[in-house]
């Protein structure tokens, strides 16, 4: 168990190493391979996950077919917890962007340390808020910036996750195909390809396969506003 990993969660980060070795010990492992769903849009479920490896896509789809990424998710970070409180159907589906490891938890464990730790429920406490300061997020870009503006931010979103700084800039290997970066922002694959391409002629960046390398994060940053 990776204690360093899940103490990036809000769940396990107000609490003391002996309670997080406790809280770890009643979560069981999963491995999932890339491509793997996890759980579908509208199925039930009672469990929390948490990453420690990999990364995971959630994402809906309209009633016409079309697709809508909600986050890439990383190590450190945890889905579902919206079925512990509500026991309605799950409200994405969950897939494996590449093959990884998360560790869940039952309703009935947590319910368990929530009597017993404020801190936990505390902790998810935090989660929901941000989830929801997320979402709010999200609408007013859809509403008040252009596809260029959300794609800038989106890359800088993911760089802070999985960004790597090197000499020649911040190398960020999202894992996502052209479409599955199109979904996250809400866009059309050439509207946000005609985006990328005007930002690595004007140097900003360069593209590479299923990653980019961020050369000029000031402008980037300017762009995202």
């Amino acid at each position: 168990m990776d204690i360093d990993v899940l103490r990036q969660t809000p769940l396990f980060s107000g609490l003391d190493d002996e309670a997080a070795t406790s809280l770890g010990s009643s979560l069981n492992e999963t491995r999932f391979r890339r491509g793997e769903v996890l759980f579908r849009e509208g199925d039930t479920g009672d469990r929390l996950y948490v990453m420690t490896d990999g990364k995971v896509k959630l994402g809906r789809t309209s009633p016409d077919g079309r697709e809508n990424l909600l986050a890439i998710l990383g190590p450190g970070q945890m889905f579902g917890e919206l079925s512990l409180f509500d026991p309605g159907p799950r409200s994405a589906t969950a897939t494996a962007v590449t093959d990884g490891a998360l560790r869940t938890l039952g309703h009935d464990e947590l319910l368990s340390w929530l009597t017993d730790r404020p801190s936990v429920a505390h902790g998810l406490l935090h989660q929901l808020a941000a989830r929801l300061r997320r979402t709010n997020d999200v609408v007013a870009d859809l509403v008040f910036s252009d596809v260029p503006g959300r794609v800038a931010k989106a890359l800088l979103d993911l760089s802070t996750r999985f960004g790597r700084t090197a000499d020649d800039g911040v190398h960020v290997h999202h894992d996502l195909t052209q479409e599955e970066l199109a979904q996250l922002v809400g866009a059309s694959r050439e509207t946000v390809n005609k985006a990328l391409a005007d930002f690595a002629m004007r140097g900003w960046l360069r593209l590479e396969p299923r990653s980019v390398v961020l050369i000029d994060l000031e402008r980037l940053q300017r762009r995202s506003r």
